[in-house]
């Protein structure tokens, strides 16, 4: 990544209706089935977006869609140009 630093970004995802069909089966089944689908979709769209080794993405979040990744500002603008992309929010640290 050169000499940028990351930075914590949370990418939430638009509207999918697989998710949302997913979400419905409360069963353990189903939450396995929703969190590896979450997981694999996610990891798609950071491979397809940014070249290998220059992120790090932390989790997907089943409650919202969406996945928190270590990435510089620059990578953060070209995942909030995805079209499957809501919104891209950098961390806020409280103290």
């Amino acid at each position: 990544m050169g000499n940028q630093a990351t930075e914590l970004f949370f990418v939430f995802m638009n509207y999918d209706p697989e998710y949302e069909r997913l979400l419905r089966d409360r069963s353990k089944k189903g939450a396995d089935e929703l969190d590896a689908y979450l997981s694999n979709k996610h990891n798609q769209l950071l491979a397809r977006l940014l070249q290998p080794n220059t992120y790090k993405k932390r989790n997907s979040l089943a409650i919202v869609d969406g996945f928190s990744v270590e990435v510089t500002q620059q990578q953060a603008a070209v995942l909030r140009s995805a079209k499957e992309v809501r919104l891209v929010e950098k961390n806020q640290e409280l103290d």
